[in-house]
């Protein structure tokens, strides 16, 4: 059955006495109402041609109203049928009604609550620091999603910049958030895609290149070699060091949920907890002599390093990234005095052992058994770690032009 749409007045009067204007949409013979925001009187409202009587100080404007509406909401059905989707009245229903513009901070904070429930500890952290840089630019003010515009975005970008002296990488991550908010409000039917001010022509969002700085072989061998007898804390800051160097870069939050399960046959058998791939690589024999110093220690959740072992429930996930969060702050500045030890400039900490692993293996193996290692999805996100290698390929090739004996 057809769908047919009606100008009509409401029989329920307003407390003045006057009646709303209203459309009425009716398929299936059910009903639903969607409301100009106009009263008139019934004197003033002529029932048979559907429209204001010029009795009314504004019938031009209302009546201009009224059939723009109507000329709206009747694209809209027809759109929903050349789609073929559902136009059943409650569907119609949806289309129609006029969309509020929540606020932004309301989506952001059901955004942040999310992430919350599913344990992302870190992740939290951080976007909850850039909402609130948001709001300081804004003077701690609300703003709905169609006042998010481009040249605001922009105005934005320089704030972070010039106020909060950020790097460039932090700003497009400000501008993520922004995004990723926009685009579930979006998906939500919250705010009508013609406002999204991300995308061509608009607001681009890429990340800068950045030079990821690993150690090289005389800097790991002085790491590795560096006596730390009179302090336990830094050698096992070491130790966890080396152990994700050793295992081909791995994230030191997999470091410290290693269970000595894993290892089965001498090969270490884990699921990464960033991507849940799984693999298995051989045991170095250097892994070996560090894991010795661990066979003591008490057993609890059969955890081999000490960090996670105050935890009571270890599927608790937001409390174990919590928990990582906290040691790895301090194994980094633990690190910071042991590459002083070392004699080592470069920053150490435990994510440079990833890229260390990344630089060395230049070339040594191919980027393909590289990205094997690493788990990456993206081989492009595995080059960004073999830097030192590709500059070492370019000066090569500019020797080889340059010598020309």
């Amino acid at each position: 059955m057809a769908s047919s749409i009606k100008i009509v007045l409401r029989k329920k009067p307003n407390q003045d006495g006057t009646f709303p204007i209203a459309i009425r949409i009716t398929k299936d013979r059910k009903s639903t109402y969607t409301y100009l925001g106009y009263s008139v009187t019934e004197a003033q409202w002529d029932a048979k041609e559907h429209k204001v009587k010029k009795n009314h100080p504004n019938s031009t404007r209302l009546n201009n109203l009224i059939e723009n509406k109507k000329t709206e909401l009747s694209d809209k059905l027809i759109e929903l049928q050349v789609q073929q989707k559902d136009t059943s009245v409650s569907a119609i229903r949806k289309q129609i009604k006029p969309k509020q513009h929540t606020s932004f901070f309301t989506q952001a904070g059901a955004y942040i609550e999310n992430m919350r429930k599913e344990g992302k500890y870190n992740r939290v952290l951080t976007e909850e620091a850039r909402i609130k840089h948001f709001k300081s630019f804004l003077d701690e003010g609300d703003i709905t999603f169609p006042e998010i515009d481009v040249p605001l975005l922009n105005r934005f970008r320089a704030y972070l910049k010039s106020e909060r002296k950020v790097s460039e990488r932090t700003i497009i991550n400000h501008l993520i958030l922004i995004r990723t908010v926009y685009n579930q409000a979006i998906a939500g039917d919250i705010v009508d895609r013609k406002y999204y001010p991300f995308g061509k022509g608009k607001i681009g969002i890429k990340f800068p290149d950045s030079i990821k700085l690993g150690l090289v072989p005389k800097e790991v061998r002085a790491l590795e070699t560096v006596d730390l007898s009179d302090n336990t804390y830094y050698n096992h800051a070491r130790n966890l060091w080396l152990m994700a160097f050793y295992f081909a870069g791995m994230r030191v939050s997999d470091v410290l949920r290693l269970k000595w399960s894993d290892f089965q046959d001498d090969r270490l058998h884990y699921t990464m907890g960033k991507n849940k791939k799984t693999g298995s690589l051989k045991t170095p024999d250097k892994v070996i002599g560090i894991l010795s110093q661990y066979r003591q220690d008490p057993k609890k959740h059969n955890l081999i390093f000490p960090e996670l072992k105050v935890l009571d429930d270890l599927d608790d996930t937001y409390h174990v990234q919590r928990k990582i969060s906290y040691a790895v702050k301090r194994l980094n500045t633990a690190l910071e005095e042991v590459a002083k030890r070392a004699e080592i400039t470069k920053p150490v900490t435990m994510h440079i052992a990833r890229h260390t692993f990344g630089n060395i293996s230049g070339d040594k193996i191919p980027i393909q058994r590289l990205q094997e290692l690493y788990r990456h999805s993206s081989i492009t996100t595995t080059i960004g770690y073999q830097s030192s290698f590709i500059n070492k390929t370019a000066d090569d090739a500019l020797d080889a032009v340059l010598n020309m004996e």
